[in-house]
């Protein structure tokens, strides 16, 4: 008999900005007997299917770290090969998708000039394609948190802003035109932010699984949000019972 497929949770106002940590891969491959390249394509092939679970809870935006800043310390070999990847991954299947569902677009976040220029104009392609769109995928490619504050504190600097306000900051992050993550999902099992969304994730709820990424599927979902509407969250205020105390 075929297992029935876990109904999905539909999310309020309280929830739609996600950020997920896709950690886990190389352990994935290495519980099997596999090379690190064969998680990194395991996990390639779940996202899609995340994001189409996300968005029918109602999510309008996710954010999934791709590649970081500290990642390129990985072996040459493995570092191109995660860079094909992505391209496969951006080509054959985001392309589409924007071409075929009018609701969904992509923007990158990271410093994209020491990209090689086949997949920089990929990353830019995919951006001009679609904008504006109801559901954003936010990938973050060569993307470190304290890269991105020290760039906006630049560009507020360029503009004139003295001194430099935390709404200056904001305005000239890469997420500029996305709400910050009510909710971080890390997979993999380790706690910590790695340098993930650090300005922007400052009250975000943080999530996090010991199931590997290329496992993670709709069950884990909802658990994940399940949780997020179990927390009180306070935003360093008290709740109005306790304001008495």
């Amino acid at each position: 008999m075929a297992k029935k497929l876990l109904e999905l949770p539909t999310v309020d106002e309280r929830l739609q900005s996600i950020g997920i940590i896709m950690d886990g891969n190389g352990r994935w491959a290495k519980k099997r007997m596999l090379p690190r390249s064969a998680g990194h394509v395991a996990g390639a092939k779940i996202i899609q299917k995340i994001l189409e679970d996300l968005r029918a809870m109602g999510v309008h935006h996710v954010t999934l770290y791709a590649f970081s800043t500290e990642n390129w310390k990985r072996p040459k070999e493995e570092v191109d090969g995660l860079m094909e990847l992505i391209y496969k991954y951006l080509d054959e299947v985001v392309i589409e998708k924007i071409k075929t569902d009018k609701d969904f677009s992509m923007c990158f976040l990271g410093d994209k000039s020491v990209l090689s220029e086949k997949l920089r104009s990929k990353c830019i392609e995919i951006e001009n394609m679609a904008k504006n769109r109801p559901f954003v995928c936010n990938l973050a490619l060569n993307y470190g948190g304290r890269d991105e504050i020290v760039h906006a504190v630049n560009a507020a600097i360029a503009e004139g802003c003295n001194p430099v306000t935390a709404e200056d900051i904001s305005r000239h992050l890469y997420t500029a035109n996305s709400p910050d993550p009510d909710l971080i999902i890390r997979t993999g099992g380790d706690l910590r932010v790695s340098n993930f969304l650090i300005w922007q994730g400052a009250y975000s709820e943080l999530y996090v699984t010991d199931t590997l990424w290329p496992d993670f599927n709709r069950e884990e979902i909802v658990k994940a949000v399940n949780e997020f509407y179990k927390r009180k969250r306070r935003f360093g205020a008290l709740d109005p019972e306790d304001a008495g105390d």
